[in-house]
């Protein structure tokens, strides 16, 4: 399981990272990553998750969430120092495999945490 040291909890921390944060879609989830460079707050990266109702039922969307998860578990580690990741599972989550779930947050997370070069946007 993800540790409890990197569970976002706070509903502010939620709104900054969809809010401000890189977002890259996939279908079956959307990864939002707010880097913050500030000095008074370098701690550890956070990462929340979001699973609406549209997902599916309440099994179905704790399922999904467990999934999400374990699958941060080996990627938290990668993350910038102090960021803010927000996962948010689209419908199709609710049906998806979990090989395409791990593809479609790698693949997300590959395109937000790849360097970029300073004259592209």
């Amino acid at each position: 399981m993800l540790p409890s040291g990197n569970r976002m909890r706070r509903r502010d921390d939620f709104t900054l990272a969809v809010r401000r944060g890189k977002r890259a879609g996939r279908p079956t989830l959307v990864v939002h990553l707010l880097r913050r460079d500030v000095p008074p707050e370098p701690g550890p990266p956070l990462v929340g998750f979001i699973v609406a109702r549209p997902v599916g039922n309440a099994v179905v969307r704790n399922l999904v969430r467990r999934r999400l998860r374990h699958l941060l578990r080996d990627h938290v580690h990668a993350l910038p120092q102090g960021s803010l990741l927000v996962v948010r599972a689209n419908p199709a989550a609710g049906t998806a495999r979990p090989d395409e779930l791990a593809s479609d947050l790698q693949s997300a997370l590959d395109r937000l945490t790849r360097p970029t070069s300073k004259g592209r946007r």
